[in-house]
C-alpha cells in the first residue's frame, strides 16, 4: 500500500481509503462489515470515511465496533457534520451549537477520544462563516479532532473559509472531498486550482461512479447483487447510467482490455494520477472488491492511456 500526505498537511492516508456511505451500518452484517474492516487493514489501508448522518448513525456504531481491536495511533477516522441528525431547529447545519453536539455524538458512537479529520459535509449558507471557522479550530485546539476539512464546497466557499482562517490565525483546511471520477469531472474548472493554491488535498468519493466504471452496467440487465439494481441505492446513480455514460464506459472497457488492465484500477488510477489526491474512498461490500482496488497503485499504466482516457470522458 502506498501513502500520501493530505494537502500541505503532515497526515498521511492510504492512496485507497474505506467509505461506509452506502454499505455499513444496515446493509452488511456486522460480522462481515468487521472482516471488511479486518482485510482493510491487512492489505495497509488507514483511512476510514463515515458521517453521522449515514444510517442515522449507525455507520458509526459498526465502524467503531470494527475498529475497536487496533491501536488507536494507527488508524486515520474522518467523520462528518452538516445534514440534519433530529427534528429540532438547530440539529441541522454548521452553527456551533450543532458542530459541538454532533462530535459529542459522533465521538461516542465511534468509541473514540478524537478524530484526525472532521468534515463540514456540506456549506452552511444561514451561519456565518466565521462562526463556522471559529469553531472547527476551538474543535483542532482542544483536541476533539487534529484537522478539518469539507465536503463538496464550492470554490468560492473553500477560498472564502481559508482567507478567514488565515485572518483570525486559526488552522486552515486541509481536505476537500468532492465527488470526482472520470464521469464527473466538474472539479477540475475551479474548485482544483483553489484547493491547489490553499493547500488542500482531495479526497475523493464516488471514484468509480458507485460501480458503474468497472463495466458492470453494460450488459442488457443489472446484476441482481448490485447498486444499479437497488432501488434504494440507485437513486444516487444519476447520469451514470445514461446512454452516452455507458457508451464512454464502453470505449473505456476496450481501451482497458487492450491494455490489459482492469477498468476498475484505470478509474481509480486517473484520479490518483492528480497530485492533489491523497486517497480515492471506495465502497465495498466483498473482500474480492477491496483486495482488486488496493492493487491500483502498483498497476503498471501503459504512457498515453490517462490521456486516452481523458479524452473519452472529455466534458
Amino acid at each position: 500500500m502506498q501513502y500520501r500526505r493530505i494537502g500541505q498537511s503532515g497526515l498521511k492516508v492510504s492512496v485507497i481509503g474505506l467509505g461506509t456511505w452506502l454499505n455499513f451500518g444496515g446493509r452488511l452484517e456486522q460480522a462481515t462489515e468487521t472482516d471488511l474492516i479486518d482485510f482493510a487493514c491487512e492489505l495497509g489501508i488507514n483511512f476510514f470515511d463515515t458521517a453521522d448522518v449515514y444510517k442515522g448513525g449507525a455507520a458509526e456504531i459498526s465502524l467503531g465496533k470494527s475498529l475497536a481491536p487496533y491501536k488507536r495511533s494507527d488508524l486515520v477516522i474522518a467523520s462528518k457534520v452538516y445534514f440534519p441528525t433530529g427534528e429540532g431547529p438547530n440539529d441541522r447545519g454548521l452553527s456551533r451549537k450543532h458542530i459541538f453536539e454532533s462530535i459529542a455524538e459522533t465521538l461516542d458512537r465511534l468509541g473514540t477520544p478524537y478524530l484526525d479529520l472532521y468534515q463540514a459535509h456540506r456549506y452552511d449558507e444561514e451561519t456565518s462563516l466565521e462562526e463556522v471557522v471559529r469553531a472547527f479550530g476551538d474543535l483542532v485546539r482542544m483536541g476533539k479532532i487534529h484537522y478539518w476539512g469539507v465536503s463538496m464546497w464550492s470554490a468560492k466557499e473553500i477560498r472564502d473559509a481559508c482567507r478567514l482562517c488565515k485572518e483570525f490565525n486559526l488552522p486552515l483546511p486541509i481536505s476537500n472531498q468532492p465527488v470526482y471520477n472520470l464521469l464527473d469531472r466538474r472539479i477540475e474548472r475551479e474548485v482544483v486550482p483553489v484547493c491547489r493554491n490553499f493547500g488542500l488535498g482531495i479526497l475523493p468519493y464516488s471514484p468509480l461512479a458507485q460501480g458503474a466504471l468497472t463495466g458492470k452496467y453494460l450488459g442488457d440487465e443489472m446484476p441482481d447483487d448490485s447498486r444499479g439494481a437497488d432501488d434504494d441505492l440507485n437513486k444516487f446513480m444519476g447520469v451514470y447510467l445514461e446512454d452516452l455514460a455507458a457508451e464512454r464506459i464502453a470505449r473505456m472497457k476496450e481501451l482497458s482490455e487492450v491494455a490489459e488492465i482492469e477498468m476498475a484500477h484505470l478509474a481509480l488510477g486517473w484520479c490518483l494520477q492528480n497530485d492533489l489526491v491523497a486517497s480515492v474512498i471506495v465502497g465495498v461490500t466483498k473482500a474480492e472488491q477491496l483486495e482488486q482496488n488496493s492493487m491500483t497503485a502498483d498497476t503498471e499504466v501503459p504512457d498515453g492511456t490517462y490521456e486516452h482516457l481523458a479524452e473519452i470522458f472529455q466534458e
